[in-house]
């Protein structure tokens, strides 16, 4: 049996969820394709694909040895073309995941840049505000915005930093008051993204210190833009990052709500699995954000 090019079939029988799609694409028969995935599983002594009649799916063993198949096959593949093009400048496939609003507003021209700096890769992007499992999904990358990790076994780099800005629409705050003091906000109707560490529970810093309230919460969202739409629309008051917030400051659709308080910011990380050797295709990648993310980038800053 041919290892690599049965891995090459199990790979395409997954992502297509077909064996006869599967087959199509890889110009053999249905026949062959399940042959070999038959043989593979024979060679691993472990069932990879779980079959009904109707649907077929991975089993945990077969979810594990996916993404490390994955993986291998694009490094594979990587060095193939780099040693065909008689370069060792990396490239191939990565598949990334990052937050929606994220990805919209900050990430699209970064990985526009980099797609035409390097187009020896192939990038494969999924937007999810979600914790997505990097490894289990199949993920090279996984972009996360948070205040802190939680412990795993995931490699985790800085990439930026992005700041809270707690805001409203002028006509919220005109009908009813802008809050003048952190006690005042609990008179006011409280906007939060449903996937915080804690929605509706807020840290200040300011001129009399730390304060921790809990807001009543009435709307809340899995989206930041969402998020942003309801603060225009004259809900209440709500905390965006500084990418959505600034642009809006400045153009007067919200005003900055408390402006000698602070909320504690949060981190870019670019994540990836431990398990193996970092591929230079990854780090190449993730080096490519640090720079562009980084201290030195235009990272929108609230100001106003």
């Amino acid at each position: 049996m041919d290892v690599l090019a049965a891995m090459r079939t199990f790979r395409r029988v997954v992502e297509r969820a077909s064996f006869s799609l599967a087959a199509n694409d890889l110009g053999q028969s249905t026949a062959a394709v399940s042959k070999q995935v038959r043989q593979l599983e024979e060679h691993l002594g472990s069932l990879l694909l779980l079959r009904t009649t109707r649907r077929m799916s991975l089993s945990d063993a077969g979810q594990a040895y996916f993404s490390e198949c994955c993986h291998l096959l694009d490094e594979l593949a990587a060095l193939e073309c780099a040693t065909r093009a008689g370069t060792r400048e990396p490239g191939g496939r990565l598949r990334v995941n990052a937050p929606l609003s994220f990805g919209l507003k900050v990430l699209s021209p970064i990985l526009a840049d980099f797609m035409q700096r390097y187009p020896q890769f192939r990038i494969d992007l999924t937007l999810d505000d979600r914790l997505l499992d990097v490894v289990s999904e199949g993920f090279d990358v996984s972009l996360r915005i948070r205040r802190q990790l939680s412990d795993s076994s995931l490699i985790a780099r800085r990439l930026g930093e992005i700041e809270q800005v707690i805001c409203a629409a002028p006509a919220y705050l005109q009908a009813h008051g802008s809050p003048q003091t952190v006690d005042e906000l609990r008179d006011h109707s409280c906007l939060a993204y449903r996937l915080a560490e804690h929605p509706g529970h807020w840290q200040l810093e300011g001129p009399q210190g730390s304060s921790r309230l809990e807001l009543p919460v009435r709307f809340a969202v899995d989206n930041s833009l969402m998020l942003s739409d309801m603060l225009q629309a004259g809900l209440g008051i709500g905390a965006l990052p500084s990418f959505i917030a600034q642009p809006l400051l400045d153009s007067g659709q919200l005003q900055r709500v408390l402006p000698c308080y602070s909320m504690p910011g949060r981190t870019i990380y670019a994540v990836y699995a431990s398990n193996r050797h970092v591929s230079q295709r990854i780090r190449f990648f993730v080096d490519f954000l640090a720079k562009a993310l980084g201290p030195d980038a235009q990272m929108p800053q609230a100001t106003a």
